[in-house]
C-alpha cells in the first residue's frame, strides 16, 4: 500500500504580542503547509489578505489589531478607506505637484522680470518736463520765491537732513517744479549741494530725477540762500504709498503687484546705470523708499543724491 504523503513546510506560526508594525505580507498566503497563524495584539495596519490560509477564519487570528481592515467577510473588519497606503501615495503625489508647480512659477516671474527690465531699459521715452533741453534754466531767489508762494507751508512737501523742499509753479510756461531750499545750518549741505549739483547735472536717466538749475543767492534778508530745482513728481514718494497712517489708507493708494514690480525694475535699471553706464561709477550712499519718487504715470524716479559718492572719476587724482 502506498503511504500518504504529508505537506512539509511551516504548519503553526504564532506571532501574537511582538510588537510588529506595518501590514502583513501578502506572501504567508502562499505558504501550502500553514493551517494556523496567530497575529494578534500587534501593531499591525491595512489590508488584511484573503488568499491562502487567510480565506478561512479558523485558522487565523488577527486580534488586538486596531488599525487592519478588510479581509474576508467572517473576520468582521471594518472596510478600507483611503486612510492608508492610498492616502500617503496621494499625499506623495500633491506635494510632487506643489513643488513642480512652485518651481514653474518661480521660474515664470524671473522670466517676467528680466523680460520686463530689458523692455524698459531698451525704451526710452522722453521727458515730460519741458524746461529741460540742452540749456540750464536761470532762476533768482525772487522768482523762486513767487513761485512757492514765499515758501508757504501750503506748498511744503517734505524735508530731509540737508534742508526742506516746496512745490512752485513758474510763472513763464506755469511748469511745476519741486524747490529743494537748503539749510546751511547743516555743517555738510555745501558739500551736499556740490556733490548732488554734479552729479544730477552730468548723469541722464530716464528714472533719475531731473535738476532743472542751481540758485545761489541772497535772501530778502540779506542771508546766503542756496537752493536745487527738480522736476515734479505728482505722486509723491514711495514711502507714503507703502506706509500709510491707518487713517489714510483706501483702495486708490494701493499698489498692485505689477506695480510694485515696474517700480522695482525702474530702481534697479537707475542702480545698474549709476554702477556701470554713467560718466564715473556713483554710488548713491541713502537709498530708501522717501527717495524714490513717482510721475503721473507711476514710473519711479530715484532722488536725493546729497550724500552719493563720485568713484573711478576720469580727473580724480585723489589716491
Amino acid at each position: 500500500m502506498a503511504k500518504s504523503q504529508k505537506k512539509l513546510g511551516l504548519q503553526v506560526l504564532d506571532l501574537s504580542i511582538n510588537n510588529l508594525s506595518g501590514q502583513i505580507p501578502k506572501d504567508l498566503g502562499k505558504l501550502p503547509a500553514l493551517r494556523s497563524l496567530n497575529l494578534s495584539f500587534n501593531n499591525l495596519e491595512g489590508e488584511v489578505p484573503i488568499e491562502g490560509i487567510f480565506g478561512s477564519a479558523s485558522a487565523i487570528s488577527v486580534n488586538g489589531n486596531d488599525k487592519l481592515c478588510g479581509g474576508i467577510v467572517e473576520l468582521q473588519l471594518p472596510k478600507c478607506t483611503i486612510h492608508g497606503s492610498m492616502k500617503r501615495e496621494k499625499s506623495h503625489a500633491f506635494k510632487m505637484v506643489f513643488e513642480i508647480a512652485g518651481v514653474v512659477i518661480g521660474l515664470l516671474l524671473r522670466s517676467s522680470f528680466l523680460t520686463l527690465y530689458w523692455m524698459r531699459k531698451s525704451r526710452s521715452k522722453p521727458s515730460s518736463t519741458p524746461l529741460i533741453g540742452d540749456k540750464l534754466l536761470k532762476l533768482s531767489y525772487r522768482e523762486l520765491f513767487q513761485a512757492t508762494g514765499g515758501f508757504s507751508s501750503t506748498n511744503f512737501i517734505g524735508s530731509g537732513s540737508f534742508g526742506s523742499v516746496y512745490k512752485g509753479i513758474i510763472d513763464q510756461d506755469e511748469t511745476i517744479v519741486a524747490v529743494k531750499v537748503l539749510n546751511l545750518q547743516h555743517p555738510r549741505v555745501d558739500k551736499s549741494f556740490m556733490t548732488e549739483s554734479k552729479a544730477l547735472r552730468n548723469i541722464r536717466h530716464r528714472n533719475l530725477v531731473k535738476i532743472l538749475t542751481s540758485c545761489v543767492s541772497l535772501d530778502s534778508k540779506g542771508k546766503d540762500f542756496k537752493a536745487l530745482v527738480y522736476e515734479f513728481m505728482p505722486n509723491g514718494n514711495l514711502d507714503n504709498w507703502l506706509h500709510l497712517p491707518m487713517e489714510a489708507h483706501n483702495h486708490s493708494r494701493n499698489l498692485s503687484f505689477l506695480q510694485r514690480l515696474n517700480i522695482a525694475i525702474d530702481v534697479v535699471s537707475t542702480l545698474d546705470y549709476l554702477h556701470y553706464h554713467c560718466y564715473g561709477t556713483i554710488v548713491h550712499c541713502d537709498l530708501k523708499p522717501s527717495n524714490v519718487l513717482l510721475d503721473n504715470d507711476m514710473i519711479a524716479h530715484v532722488s536725493d543724491f546729497g550724500l552719493a559718492r563720485l568713484l573711478l572719476e576720469p580727473d580724480d587724482n585723489s589716491s
